[in-house]
Parts: structure tokens; C-alpha cells; sequence
């Protein structure tokens, strides 16, 4: 993609943590125990994008940035059923395509009202530990906590890149939740998310050289959801809301 990108996830509060400037990454990272506690992070970070927001349909985005959040995707693709792992390049395009090294695909959590909200079809202790940014669904890979984020021209298989990229987590317990970023074969970095147990945690990354970021893999907690995964300081489980 030729123009200006995208994500937005959590914000900021109890801690933010902006790196200098022009030539190497500007991380924007911040943590808390509510959606209230990581905003003000967040919205740097959308400043510092630049553009308007457009959850628009296809084509040119025109410079502006492109931001996912999973609540208004149909029932009929979350839990307890998979996300299409193109569905926000075809369905809803946002010039996107997801994969994991997991068997499972990729789930959104049910909306209120159904039998098991925030993964509780999986594990019935995940609601007690995980929480909204945006109500109401969270997203997750099954069978693997790794994921990666392929860039396209929205609306095609043409390949494409951006420059800058964040993402809302929740319950990060340790430092193993971390977003990588490649340009084709070429790894550009590796940046971790801030800790919050049980709250929200949000990481930004803008790269402000001219480089393409035509890739990011995610690393959510250390290790996959599972019925008989339960969290722990040890074993961290962790899931995504808002790109």
C-alpha cells in the first residue's frame, strides 16, 4: 500500500514510552487497569500517523489511516466458529490477510448475550482475566499464540506496506508479548508490549525513514489458549483487541 496506515489498540496511563525521533522507530507503549488508562497513549500514536480514520470499503484509502476493530463483524464468524483469515481484505477490506503457524485459524470472541463471552468457549476462567479496549469482541490465532499481519493494496492481492503499526492486548503478566516488523526479508525490529495483568496494554510502532513495513508477526503471552491452559505469572495467556 501506498498510502499512510493504520492500527490503533491501547493507550496510554500508567506508563508511556515515546523514543526519539527522526531515523529510528518512535514506540508509542502504555499500560493500565482500564480502557480510560492506555488512551491517551493510543491517541498519540494516531497523531502521530496522521490522516483521519476510514473503515470505509475498497480501494485508496487516500493517505489516511485504516484501523480494525472486530465488533462489527457478523456473529457467523466468531466463537464459536473461525474468522476468515482474509476477511479484512474481501469482506471488509482494510488490505490485510492473517496467519499462524496454529491449526486453528483465527477466533473473535462471542457478543454479550451469548453462551460464553471473552473466550469463555474455551476456558471458562478467561473472562475473569481478559477485558475490552472496544466492546465487545477480542480476537486470537487458535493453536498458536504467533501470528503475522500481511500487508496488501486493500481490496487485492497486490502486495503492499505501511509505515507504521499498533495494537491493544490484554492481560499481558510478562514480557513475551511482542510485534516484530519485516520489510520483505528484512527484519526491521522487535518491540515489547507493557505489562498489565489483567488490565490492557497497548504498543505502536512508526517508522519514519521511508521504511516498508510489509509484515508484522505478533507474539501474544507464551503460549495458546487452551481448556486446560489456565493463566498464570508462568504460563501467559494473552489475547488482541483493537489493530
Amino acid at each position: 500500500m501506498t498510502n499512510t496506515l493504520f492500527v490503533s489498540s491501547l493507550a496510554l496511563a500508567t506508563s508511556l514510552a515515546v523514543l526519539p525521533a527522526f531515523g529510528a522507530p518512535v514506540v508509542f507503549s502504555g499500560s493500565g487497569a482500564d480502557p480510560a488508562a492506555i488512551t491517551v497513549v493510543r491517541d498519540a500514536f494516531r497523531v502521530a500517523i496522521g490522516g483521519g480514520t476510514s473503515v470505509g470499503a475498497n480501494g485508496s484509502f487516500g493517505g489516511v489511516r485504516r484501523e480494525i476493530n472486530w465488533d462489527g463483524v457478523p456473529d457467523a464468524q466468531s466463537a464459536p466458529n473461525t474468522l476468515n483469515a482474509d476477511f479484512f481484505n474481501v469482506n471488509s477490506p482494510r488490505g490485510v490477510v492473517f496467519s499462524t503457524p496454529g491449526s486453528g485459524g483465527f477466533q473473535l470472541s462471542a457478543n454479550s448475550g451469548a453462551a460464553a463471552v471473552e473466550f469463555g468457549n474455551i476456558n471458562p476462567t478467561y473472562p475473569g482475566i481478559f477485558q475490552t479496549f472496544s466492546p465487545q469482541r477480542l480476537f486470537t490465532a487458535l493453536g498458536s499464540n504467533v501470528m503475522d499481519v500481511n500487508f496488501f493494496v486493500a481490496g487485492t492481492t497486490v502486495p503492499g506496506f505501511t509505515s507504521a503499526f499498533g495494537s491493544v492486548f490484554t492481560d499481558v503478566d510478562v514480557a513475551d508479548t511482542k510485534i516484530a516488523f519485516f520489510s520483505g526479508a528484512n527484519f526491521l525490529g522487535q518491540f515489547s508490549a507493557p505489562i498489565a495483568n489483567n488490565g490492557l496494554s497497548f504498543l505502536g510502532v512508526r517508522f519514519n525513514a521511508g521504511e516498508r513495513i510489509t509484515r508484522v508477526r505478533i507474539t501474544s503471552g507464551n503460549t495458546a489458549l487452551g481448556p486446560n491452559v489456565n493463566d498464570t505469572q508462568a504460563t501467559d495467556v494473552v489475547v488482541m483487541d483493537d489493530f
